[in-house]
């Protein structure tokens, strides 16, 4: 049977239709993604400048930072540009380019969290090793493998929906392109298509999730026979990775551990991981960390009390 495929462009709901809220909306989100740009920007500055790629954490924190804003850009600037459109439109072959964005960026920064937790895991369980097990060459495997699985994943969630036909309904109840939303629209069954999306998805987020879980176990119930000074700087580097794992799993999982169906709350659970998250990574990782707040000082009286004759 051939694919019938009238849809052209898909109109978003957006987030509101009430013109006040989504003024209001306009003013916060712009604000917001003004401060993943900098945040992000500023940390992927500091690494680079302070010459922190040496270390394994800090080479993984900055291409955190980078998917972060990559993420965020692919569903922000449209979203705030849509609050203050009378028409919220988007073309077929964009919307695709969307649901591929959003799950090869959210899925890459799925499993830089997840090496990031195993680089604690040898820094704190194996100190001795730690050199030696996260060499330069490592890093840089580790790295491509995780831009290879979510490109992997991505490609796999997108070739299941471009093969589907589109011949009716055009209207998406959400603020971007996501999988479930655009299911819906589909003037065929998709049953298999939603089951086969949530085993990949759910399997990605869940699964990861329970292995940074167990390795954040492993790591606080090691750090016993740290001294409280090793204890407490372990601590505060940790602490800063679990919150951000639980802003953003959390979301996540709620929103792919579950059946081909909607919630009219999805919409506000989708924010977090496409906004919150990549704004609170960078304030996050530089607050509760000192290395990285020194760094940034050093950066800035460099640049403030810079001497034009390079002293």
């Amino acid at each position: 049977m051939g694919k019938r495929n009238n849809v052209t462009v898909f109109v978003f709901w957006g987030l509101s239709q009430n013109p006040v809220v989504e003024e209001v909306c306009f003013a916060v989100f712009s604000f917001f993604y003004a401060i993943i740009l900098l945040g992000n920007l500023l940390i992927m500055l500091t690494v680079r400048v302070g010459n922190l790629f040496t270390s394994p954490m800090y080479f993984f924190l900055n291409y955190l930072s980078f998917v972060d804003i990559c993420y965020s850009s692919v569903t922000a600037p449209k979203m705030i540009v849509d609050l203050l459109a009378k028409s919220k439109t988007i073309s077929y072959v964009g919307c695709m380019l969307q649901l591929f964005g959003v799950h090869f960026f959210g899925c890459t920064e799925i499993f830089i969290l997840t090496v990031m937790a195993y680089d604690r895991y040898v820094a704190i369980c194996k100190p001795l090793h730690y050199m030696t097990i996260m060499d330069r060459n490592r890093c840089n495997n580790l790295l491509l493998g995780t831009w290879v699985c979510g490109f992997i994943h991505s490609i796999i969630q997108v070739a299941l929906v471009v093969q589907l036909p589109f011949c009716g309904p055009n209207e998406i109840d959400h603020y971007f392109c996501d999988v479930h939303p655009v299911l819906k629209l589909a003037c065929t069954d998709t049953y298999v298509v939603g089951v086969v999306v949530t085993a990949n998805s759910g399997t990605i987020a869940l699964g990861s999730f329970v292995i940074l879980l167990i390795s954040y176990t492993v790591i606080l119930v090691s750090l016993r026979k740290q001294s409280a000074e090793g204890r407490r700087k372990a601590l505060s580097t940790c602490g800063a990775h679990i919150a951000v794992v639980i802003i953003f799993f959390g979301p996540c999982t709620f929103m792919y551990m579950r059946p081909d169906t909607t919630f009219s709350e999805d919409k506000m659970v989708a924010v977090f991981y496409t906004i919150i998250t990549p704004m609170l990574n960078p304030l996050i990782y530089t607050l509760r960390n000192a290395e990285v707040k020194n760094a940034m000082k050093k950066l800035w009286v460099k640049k403030v009390f810079w001497d034009p004759n390079g002293k």
